[in-house]
């Protein structure tokens, strides 16, 4: 009976991991075929790849702008949120226990859990005060908003797991509290940083719904650019594709390099 639940488990497994698995490999291998093949019936399996898709988004969409666009409005964020929320954690997981310490790190946590689509018109009419509306430090500061307070909220809690008398041993040797931050403490919450890193930008290098308010032009970035291959003739399916491959892929290098350090950090401390 155990053998026969145990092979109803792997039946199960094996499908979910099909079902997951074949939208990205059929994305994959449409965006390396001729437009022809990605319709033919039964499915070409066999074919001669093909980067003409990938010359098209170069040539004639100007994919280069919008992927710098990206990796600047995610990598900026990404640095923000890592360098204060770090700083922001360690004080509040260091600093003297009190109610309202715990009230600062709720409030926090309660600013990342609205909803996009509520705080849009707000930042939208700040940023057209200050008139930032369609460019990327309005972007940047949009993903700043949702970065930040779930940096901090995490950090805080790798910070609260890692022994306090650490630090103090350090301090004793001569260490400043900053130093101690810097040289002791950092480097001891590595994994927890990384799982940080990796979730704020895998945020802003997917966002849509800030992206398409908040930039215009010259300034959008991939996920509002794909927007652009559904045209009055239909889908230009090619390039989606082959868009959409470009946009899977820092994110699942990164996670394949990293994956050591961001499952420790994921499962590091009483997150």
């Amino acid at each position: 009976m155990r053998a026969v639940i145990k092979i109803i488990g792997w039946v199960f497994f094996v499908v979910f991991l099909l079902w997951t698995i074949f939208p990205v490999f059929w994305m994959l291998s449409s965006s390396l075929k001729v437009e022809v093949n990605m319709f033919t019936i039964p499915p070409k399996w066999l074919f001669k790849p093909s980067l003409i898709n990938f010359r098209n988004l170069g040539r004639d969409f100007g994919i280069w702008r919008y992927i710098k666009n990206s990796l600047v409005a995610a990598g900026t964020t990404t640095v923000i949120a890592l360098v204060f929320g770090s700083m922001a954690g360690y004080g509040l997981s260091r600093g003297r226990k009190n109610a309202a310490k715990k009230q600062i790190a709720f409030w926090m946590i309660t600013t990342r859990m609205a909803p996009v689509v509520g705080v849009i018109v707000p930042l939208y009419m700040l940023f057209k005060f200050f008139g930032v509306v369609g460019k990327l430090p309005a972007l940047i500061i949009a993903y700043t908003t949702f970065n930040l307070p779930f940096a901090v909220w995490l950090m805080k809690a790798f910070f609260d797991d890692l022994p306090k008398e650490i630090e103090d041993a350090a301090m004793v040797d001569g260490c400043s509290k900053f130093k101690a931050f810097f040289v002791v403490g950092l480097p001891m919450v590595k994994p927890g940083l990384v799982a940080v890193a990796t979730l704020c930008f895998m945020f802003a290098w997917n966002d849509y719904g800030f992206a398409v308010v908040f930039t215009s032009g010259p300034t959008q970035t991939l996920p509002v650019a794909t927007a652009r291959l559904m045209t009055e003739f239909g889908i230009v399916w090619g390039q989606a594709m082959t868009l959409g491959t470009i946009l899977l892929s820092p994110v699942l290098v990164i996670g394949i390099l990293i994956r050591k350090h961001l499952v420790h950090g994921l499962t590091f401390g009483a997150v």
